[in-house]
């Protein structure tokens, strides 16, 4: 647990100092959602980030939430997820090493992080056969959860 407590302490501060660098203004809102989005280990709506905000006594306007969301995907330090549904997800960029992707439950919507080793190792043989250099890539699976089966 405190492992991931320290990394999305490192990709809280890192995305403050790069933006800080880049000339923006540490705002009220900007501040709250990438200190949210720091502390999740999977990807989020912003209406999920609207809600946990309001939870957290920190009430930012959704318009403002999307402008936070489109920066910080502009400056590649969060990645925008299409799951299917009509509604976009977005997750904190934090490298290789904390890469994972997602099951979706098409009953109930429910979103779950799943790693594999052995399928990235399957996704590096199809890279290396087709002579692709694959700069990224998300697999999504969808079916139905424990709960709705």
């Amino acid at each position: 647990m405190r492992a991931t407590i320290i990394k999305s302490v490192d990709w809280t501060e890192r995305t403050l100092r790069t933006l800080h660098e880049a000339g923006y203004r540490n705002g009220f809102a900007r501040r709250a959602v990438v200190e949210l989005l720091g502390r999740q280990d999977c990807c989020l709506t912003a209406q999920e980030i609207f809600d946990g905000l309001r939870d957290d006594g920190r009430p930012v306007g959704i318009a403002s939430i999307y402008r936070v969301l489109d920066l910080l995907t502009e400056k590649g330090l969060l990645q925008r997820i299409d799951l299917g549904g009509g509604v976009a997800r977005y997750e904190a960029v934090r490298g290789h090493e904390e890469h994972h992707h997602h099951l979706v439950c098409d009953d109930c919507g429910r979103v779950e992080a799943f790693a594999d080793d052995e399928l990235e190792r399957a996704l590096d043989r199809v890279e290396r056969r087709t002579g692709y250099s694959v700069a990224g890539h998300d697999v999504v699976l969808r079916g139905s959860c424990a709960a709705c089966r």
